[in-house]
């Protein structure tokens, strides 16, 4: 937790500053800074800090501006109205609809067009097991079903697992997340779905993206076969696997194989220590023996019929940073 909380304190920060390109861009009609509406159902982008504007005011080029930049507390001037004007959580209807309203004391019925011209509030990234990491501004809400999608899905190493930590809200008019049972604001900024609920798009685990939302998809734990098999492998343990399966994924044993000496190297959990078992494939396959379930970094090793083995060359190696292997990143 302590590398996510670090990741989310630096994403933080760099929304605050709103004015780093984003990695990625998801094009739609709606604004950014998400402001959360009051309704799930709506789907409008309301204007936040960073974003940039342009403002017409039919037949008052005079008055019409370019370019106008939302400040970080999310207000904008405009020529002859003396007080800052919210621009920040309004749609861009509602920001017009109000600028006009300022107008009126000088003029009749002004006609007043808002449009975003440059999408910087609203910006949510995806990290871990996916086939293009990113970070999005997003210019409507979507979500988190959707939002995989433009990274590209998981990878065929993901586990069961994804988690999105919430950024807290920027602006008094967003609407705060929902506390947890027990009133904890650290749970209320964490969630947790299961991948293949998220998948087959059930709601209970596709909420919308919020903006400053960090979602990670840890990789499964894995367990390693080699030896004499015709294709050594890593298989990610996304479901329960046993020897003999993860033994047929590798390609199955060769004929010079010891079937009645294969190998299992277990880490033990907690600790450097290491157990081997020994395992008889043969009794396996004629059910007179247990076909064991493997464990997290089980390391199956099939020897020769001449007793060569690979396992001595991975105890100096492989196995002491099992447990320390990377999360892979995906640019």
């Amino acid at each position: 937790m302590a590398t996510v909380a670090s990741l989310a304190l630096s994403f933080i920060q760099l929304q605050s500053s709103a004015q780093q390109p984003a990695g990625g861009t998801i094009a739609a009609n709606t604004n950014q800074t998400e402001v959360r509406p009051t309704s799930d159902a709506d789907d409008r982008y309301r204007i936040g800090p960073g974003d940039v504007l342009d403002i017409r005011i039919f037949n008052r080029p005079n008055l019409s501006r370019d370019a106008v930049r939302v400040e970080g507390n999310g207000m904008i001037r405009m020529p002859l109205i003396d007080t800052e004007i919210q621009a920040a959580c309004k749609t861009e209807g509602e920001l017009a609809k109000e600028i006009a309203s300022r107008y009126l004391k000088f003029y009749r019925n002004p006609q007043v067009d808002v449009f975003i011209k440059e999408y910087h509030s609203k910006q949510a990234a995806i990290i871990g097991a996916v086939n293009e990491q990113s970070r999005f501004e997003l210019q409507r809400r979507i979500r988190l079903l959707e939002l995989l999608t433009y990274a590209k899905g998981p990878t065929s190493k993901a586990g069961q697992t994804i988690n999105i930590v919430h950024a807290p809200p920027a602006l008094v008019c967003e609407k705060p997340l929902p506390a947890s049972a027990g009133g904890s604001d650290v749970a209320s900024a964490f969630s947790s779905y299961r991948l293949s609920e998220t998948l087959k798009g059930e709601p209970g685990a596709n909420p919308y993206i919020e903006p400053g939302d960090i979602i990670t998809i840890p990789e499964a734990e894995q367990v390693y076969v080699v030896g004499n098999v015709y294709s050594p492998l890593t298989i990610p343990l996304n479901e329960p696997i046993t020897v003999s399966r993860a033994i047929a994924m590798a390609g199955g044993i060769k004929q010079d194989s010891r079937k009645d000496k294969i190998r299992i190297v277990r880490q033990e959990s907690g600790s450097s220590t290491k157990k081997e078992m020994l395992i008889d494939l043969s009794a396996i396959e004629k059910k007179r023996a247990e076909d064991i379930a493997l464990l997290p970094n089980d390391i199956i090793d099939v020897p020769t019929a001449s007793g060569k083995s690979f396992l001595r060359s991975l105890l100096g190696g492989v196995i002491p940073t099992i447990t320390q292997l990377p999360v892979r990143v995906i640019p």
